[in-house]
């Protein structure tokens, strides 16, 4: 069975509220090669005492453990909140093909909103761009999350 783009992003918006629940940001990320989840992670960058513990970064890590190699070609990250910097050129070197994300995130977005590094006409590698896929419940997730913490 083919699933559809917001059928992952429900999975990633899962591991978000669970982020939320630890009190972590809300972000949760799903990588997906063949139909098959081969990693998946939400931020637990307080809780592991780890500024790399991103979503995307675990995720990354995960599947990379599960197939056994540091390159996940032919892949696609869901994740909820645009990547970070860090997390995006963790893709980069990675090699996936494809991220889907659901919301913009204008202070550290690093998949066009305030850097462009997923597809810089630098890097060796380019990853297609998918964005705004369930963006309204990620969105209100992360608003509900930072209201909460004023």
């Amino acid at each position: 069975m083919i699933f559809n783009q917001e059928h992952w992003m429900q999975k990633a918006l899962a591991l978000a509220e669970l982020a939320e629940k630890q009190g972590e940001v809300p972000v949760g990320a799903i990588l997906v090669k063949d139909d098959e989840i081969i990693g998946q992670g939400y931020n637990q960058p307080i809780s592991n005492h780890d500024p790399s513990a991103h979503a995307e970064i675990i995720a990354l890590r995960n599947a990379g453990q599960k197939i056994q190699n540091y390159r996940l070609v032919d892949s696609t990250m869901y994740v909820t909140l645009e990547p970070c910097a860090m997390c995006a050129m963790a893709m980069v070197h990675a090699r996936i093909a494809k991220i889907v994300f659901a919301t913009k995130e204008p202070r550290t977005g690093a998949g066009g909103s305030l850097y462009q590094l997923l597809q810089h006409s630098g890097h060796n590698h380019r990853i297609e761009i998918v964005e705004g896929i369930l963006q309204q419940q990620s969105s209100e997730l992360l608003k509900r999350f930072f209201r909460s913490k004023r």
